[in-house]
């Protein structure tokens, strides 16, 4: 394994190596922290009873995501053998999973690894665009959700095909995005919530996780990129963007 330091990511290439921590949810700062403990009713702030805990809640499960979302995006670019991972501390799980996806489809994985937000992305890409990758794959976490529109925008402007976790980068520019719909899990969250606030006892309510996926792609994207998209993949997915 090769590393390169720099101000604010290191750049790491690599076709196999580990790394582990975790992420959850918060509104105010996106899809990947925990929801608040407290919330408004009826235009009143209403806190959790006393001794009441918050259950984990395994909602985008990212991880659990990261080789799938992999596998299809090998599917639609079967002829690409050089990826750049866009990572940051909180996606090592993640990043472990798409290493562990690669060892049998064997893709020159290059992880470009985000320190000390707000992230410099203009030095990143120039550093994607340096290693020669021909497609980049984009972690989740709530500080490179922030910068949804500049990642989406900044591959489309390098011709550089995206893949992402969540529509919303899709929907700025981004080709592709496999994941849980972001509203859909804050309605179910807000539902457990007042359930709690209603008086149930959090440990005696089932651990929520997502069971709906959506596959989003981007043909405008695909178009301005040269790509044509397998048939098999447009038959899939929850939503084409034309």
């Amino acid at each position: 394994m090769s590393q390169v330091r720099r101000s604010s990511f290191v750049v790491r290439v690599t076709q196999s190596s580990r790394g582990q921590v975790s992420g959850v949810i918060d509104p105010s700062r996106g899809p990947a922290n925990t929801p608040p403990a407290s919330v408004r009713r009826g235009g009143r702030r209403r806190e959790p009873k006393e001794g009441a805990f918050v259950r984990p809640m395994r909602f985008f499960q990212h991880r659990e995501m990261a080789a799938k979302r992999f596998g299809l995006f090998k599917e639609m670019l079967p002829k690409v053998r050089r990826v750049a991972i866009l990572s940051d501390s909180p996606t090592g799980d993640q990043l472990e999973e798409v290493e562990a996806a690669n060892r049998s489809a064997g893709l020159k994985l290059q992880s470009m690894e985000l320190r000390n937000p707000p992230y410099d992305f203009e030095s990143v890409f120039r550093a994607v665009m340096r290693s020669g990758a021909e497609a980049l794959f984009v972690l989740e976490s709530s500080f490179i959700f922030r910068e949804r529109t500049q990642i989406a925008q900044r591959g489309l402007r390098n011709r550089l095909p995206t893949s992402f976790a969540f529509r919303e980068y899709v929907e700025a520019g981004g080709l592709i995005s496999y994941g849980v719909n972001f509203l859909d899990m804050w309605r179910r969250a807000a539902e457990y919530t007042d359930k709690i606030l209603k008086g149930a006892k959090p440990g005696d309510l089932p651990l929520e996780q997502a069971t709906k996926f959506e596959l989003v792609i981007n043909l405008k994207t695909a178009k301005a990129l040269g790509l044509t998209i397998p048939q098999s993949l447009l038959q899939r997915a929850d939503q084409v963007i034309e």
